[in-house]
């Protein structure tokens, strides 16, 4: 029997006014997920979602501007044996974000109806459904 072994990840519900959802799919990679990622050793949560947004989708953003929606874990979508347990924040978007470094393809869904895409298991069991619950939106991030 393999053991799990642990992947700490910060990662973002990013939606728009309009209920939508962004997701991303890595290069190399089939299932789309939260923009993200792993957190440097002795870096805040908060701080390691910032970092991952500048690098992922050019995004400039502060830690105070995002919203804590608490920590879910689920079986790792690209490297098998593995658990991600994620940090998850919510950021409200009112402009058009682009993929840079390694995501290849980004989504805006409906997260009551993603598709046929291919999800990764903390993607489409634990954060899409975080949508149907009111989410403390704060305020909008206009982005240039």
């Amino acid at each position: 029997m393999t053991q799990n072994r642990e992947i700490r990840i910060a990662a973002a519900l990013i939606t728009r006014p309009d209920g939508q959802t962004l997701l991303v799919r890595k290069a190399g990679t089939s299932a789309f997920m939260q923009p993200g990622g792993k957190m440097e050793p002795a870096e805040a949560p908060g701080d390691a979602l910032c970092r991952e947004l500048h690098e992922e989708l050019a995004l400039t953003v502060k830690p105070e501007e995002l919203r804590y929606l608490g920590q879910y874990s689920a079986a790792a979508a690209n490297e098998p044996d593995h658990v991600v347990i994620a940090e998850v924040f919510h950021l409200l978007v009112t402009s058009n974000v682009f993929p840079e470094a390694e995501i290849e393809e980004i989504v805006w869904v409906n997260p009551q109806a993603p598709g046929n895409l291919v999800l990764a298991p903390l993607t489409r069991d634990l954060i899409l459904p975080l949508c149907a619950k009111p989410l403390d939106h704060g305020t909008p991030i206009a982005l240039a």
